[in-house]
């Protein structure tokens, strides 16, 4: 019989399968009905603000007796010089006149506090806290740990990153392959040498680690899963494959743009957000990846485009949207969460019984 990897016997999960946090796209509806079904639901908490994550950790315990996690974007509120601003919005003039809205003023806040999202995920004790964009202090990890009770999880999109994690304490780290869907968790270098796939990345952390890895990146049914298993990974996490459930929040003209994909209409853009993440091309990406070099980094290009992604959800133009989607979307199946929650672990079981299967017929 196979022995349970570590992480799930510490979470008591039936199933090595992770949902990505997909921050502004995911529900408590969402997480509920993953953690239900035997896997990890995660909440993205990255632009929540501390009442609506209390709000969504009380939703998602009114679902599920079962553990669930929240993810948190490790950022400092910025202080843009107010040219960089001004410059950044007249090059959006163009798209906020196609969609028909007036210009927009610089927000009152960028982002959200993060001293006090993470004060928010404390008090909310989650089963698991995550973190990307950036790293926790030794101290931020042992407080997380002790006053949450929370086992805690870094993104990684390098091996030195995941260094820096398990350095830092953490329990276990996602390694973020560059297939995978939405912003990159790099914060040790935003360029191309933290680009790496799945594939290279998983063993090498795994190599690198004591501590467990989770596989990220291009992970869309169980035979994905079964591979990073066989890579060392403990757990799986998929996003593109959740996105496409009824629970997530994303609207019609997304569900629409996702069917009609493959893995080659995405590419990795600063246009939306000012941080690489991984979509589908469409007119916005197009115009803005022209000016890539001079784009604010985020949150203020984020802060900038959100009035225009919001009409543009409203009006269903996909073309405007941060259409987020990994190079597996060709592989997506609309279904409720816990049926294909349900039909990856067919899938999964079925890839390690071939697989075990060829081997005794080697």
């Amino acid at each position: 019989m196979a022995t349970v990897p570590r992480l799930l016997q510490r979470l008591s999960l039936d199933l090595p399968i992770v949902q990505g946090p997909m921050t502004g796209s995911d529900t408590p509806q969402l997480a509920a009905a993953v953690s239900e079904a035997g896997g990890l639901g995660m909440l993205g908490c990255g632009m929540r603000s501390p009442q609506a994550m209390r709000e969504a950790a009380a939703a998602v315990r009114a679902a599920t007796r079962r553990p669930f996690g929240m993810n948190l974007f490790v950022l400092q509120t910025p202080s843009p010089d107010p040219a960089t601003v001004r410059a950044a919005i007249d090059r959006l003039a163009p798209l906020y006149a196609e969609l028909a809205l007036a210009m927009p003023e610089p927000p009152a806040q960028w982002c959200e506090d993060f001293d006090a999202q993470l004060q928010a995920l404390i008090a909310a004790r989650p089963a698991v806290a995550s973190f990307t964009f950036g790293l926790l202090s030794a101290a931020q990890v042992e407080r997380v740990k002790h006053e949450a009770g929370s086992l805690v999880i870094g993104t990684a999109t390098t091996v030195a990153e995941a260094r820096a994690w398990a350095e830092a304490g953490a329990d276990a780290v996602c390694a973020s392959g560059m297939e995978g869907g939405g912003h990159r968790g790099s914060f040790l270098d935003l360029g191309s040498s933290s680009q790496i796939g799945t594939l290279a990345l998983v063993p090498a952390c795994v190599d690198a680690l004591d501590v467990p890895v989770i596989a990220a990146g291009g992970i869309m049914d169980g035979r994905g899963i079964a591979a990073a298993l066989a890579l060392g990974a403990q757990a799986a996490q998929l996003g593109t494959a959740f996105l496409a459930c009824p629970e997530s929040a994303i609207g019609a003209a997304q569900r629409a743009a996702m069917a009609r994909a493959e893995g080659s209409d995405t590419r990795i853009t600063r246009a939306y957000s000012g941080r690489p993440a991984r979509g589908i091309v469409n007119a916005m990406m197009e115009q803005l990846d022209a000016h890539a070099d001079t784009l604010p980094p985020y949150p203020v290009q984020n802060a900038l485009t959100a009035p225009l992604r919001r009409a543009a959800a409203a009006q269903g133009r996909a073309d405007y949207l941060s259409l987020w989607a990994g190079q597996g979307v060709g592989l997506a199946r609309a279904l409720p969460a816990a049926q294909l929650v349900a039909l990856l672990e067919r899938e999964w079981r079925a890839a390690c019984g071939r697989v075990a299967g060829d081997a005794q017929g080697a």
